[in-house]
């Protein structure tokens, strides 16, 4: 009921919110350094660099109408899809994906609504939702309560007379990535392998940001770790993030390290991502986005208890597990109206690390079989054309195809060719499912509105 009560009410702010005629800036509400929007403001063009919060994707992006009462800026969205998924999946999930997983059905991927007040010093963002991004942002904390409803939760000081130094303490999502959580600030509908799969969704701590000169921002973060309000041993994580905004393009640069295996500080985890954004023309921009990380595994073993009786899957003391991936985007505005974005992107799992819990629950059983967790190293590659057209401003149209592949039986299709939960009937080998491919068509309606810029 309590989720309920939220989504009627999210709903009913969106609908009477009066959106104005104004037009806003095409950047998203997230902007620049994922620290302070304001702060690369003060010190860099207008062009964004694409990381996670810095979303220069979405320099080409459908403007939202803006809305605002006094001090306080409100932003909202509501994001729906039908997906098609040609692999009939049996659990009518759609394998690797992070958001947009119901497949064969209409589905709510987000209902969000922001406040903000731009630091003069003090300020604050609070953005709520309700759908499957929330779900799935804030599946990896094991005490979420009203968590599960928040994207980001922080408060901000911007000293005077500091030359645009700002400090934010709270929940803020990564800096990390070229995609931000939101899709319609992506130039695509659904989010790279990358972005699901080789970075964190959120962090809680602290963050800097602090402009170096006209073309460079800086930032520090001191945080719990990855995906957790409650953090999973008594270690934190550390950021660098370094953005540099130029008239035809931006470069992004972020490192995070720190403890991250449970209930131990031994054996970091660290992870590189960088983006560059090129932007020849008001028509044309490319990304190119890789990804590096790595986790030395201590206390990495699982004990769980499937029908067939208890098991354990563990990544051995000491051993590494690495993954590393790069995606491209070509980003194309026909019209004022058409925008067509396709991407590719090839993804590297070595040790089956980051994708052990894809499959996770895969037969809609509530109880997790052998081979939902047993690891299984890939290579996934996949290929997506979005086409999108904006009916008028904060209403938008996309329709996307997709189609993923891998070195490893991994996707399930048709009925489940695992039945029997047991090794015998599936071979770690065999992956999760009974295919090595999946494609699929979605077809989205988003409606969204921001605040003045």
């Amino acid at each position: 009921m309590r989720s309920i009560s939220l989504l009627s009410c999210l709903l009913g702010l969106v609908l009477v919110l009066p959106a104005s005629g104004q037009q806003a800036s095409p950047a998203a509400t997230d902007q620049t350094v994922q620290a302070s929007a304001a702060a690369a403001a003060d010190a860099a063009p207008a062009t964004a660099a694409p990381a996670q919060d810095t979303q220069a994707p979405a320099a080409t992006s459908a403007a939202a109408p803006t809305w605002s009462v006094g001090p306080i800026d409100f932003s909202g969205e509501v994001d729906a899809y039908y997906q098609w998924n040609f692999n009939h999946p049996a659990n009518r999930q759609t394998g690797l994906a992070n958001f947009a997983i119901p497949a064969n059905q209409f589905s709510l991927e987000a209902i969000e609504l922001g406040l903000a007040h731009t630091p003069d010093p003090i300020g604050f963002e609070v953005d709520l939702g309700y759908g499957k991004t929330f779900q799935v942002v804030n599946s990896f904390d094991n005490d979420r309560g009203f968590n599960q409803y928040v994207r980001q939760a922080f408060v901000s000081l911007k000293p005077m007379k500091t030359h645009g130094f700002e400090f934010d303490f709270g929940k803020f999502v990564t800096t990390s990535g070229a995609e931000v959580i939101e899709s319609y600030t992506n130039w695509n509908y659904s989010h790279s392998l990358l972005f699901a799969w080789a970075i964190p969704y959120y962090h809680f701590g602290f963050r800097t940001s602090w402009p170096m000169g006209k073309h460079w921002v800086g930032g520090f973060q001191v945080v719990n770790g990855w995906n957790n309000l409650v953090d999973n041993n008594s270690g934190k994580t550390l950021g660098v993030n370094l953005t540099g905004t130029f008239k035809k393009f931006a470069w992004v640069g972020d490192w995070y390290g720190g403890p991250e295996n449970p209930n131990t500080n031994s054996g970091w985890r660290n992870l590189f991502d960088t983006t560059l954004t090129l932007t020849p023309s008001s028509k044309v921009s490319v990304y190119i986005n890789y990804d590096y990380g790595q986790n030395r595994n201590f206390n990495q073993s699982f004990l769980f208890l499937p029908p067939t009786g208890p098991a354990r899957v563990a990544f051995a003391d000491g051993s590494l597990a690495r993954w590393q991936g790069v995606a491209g985007a070509l980003h194309l505005q026909a019209t004022s109206k058409w925008a067509f974005t396709p991407r590719v992107e090839w993804f590297d799992d070595r040790s089956g690390f980051q994708m052990l819990g894809a499959g996770a629950d895969s037969f809609g059983t509530g109880v997790v079989s052998v081979n939902n967790i047993v690891p299984v190293p890939q290579q996934v590659k996949e290929v997506t054309i979005t086409g999108e057209y904006k009916v008028l401003e904060g209403l938008m149209f996309r329709a996307e195809y997709r189609h993923d592949w891998s070195n490893r039986a991994f996707f399930e299709r048709g009925q489940p060719a695992c039945v029997g939960f047991t090794v015998t009937t599936c071979p770690a080998d065999f992956g999760l499912g009974n295919s090595k491919k999946q494609d699929t068509v979605a077809l989205a309606f988003i409606a969204f509105f921001g605040p003045k810029r």
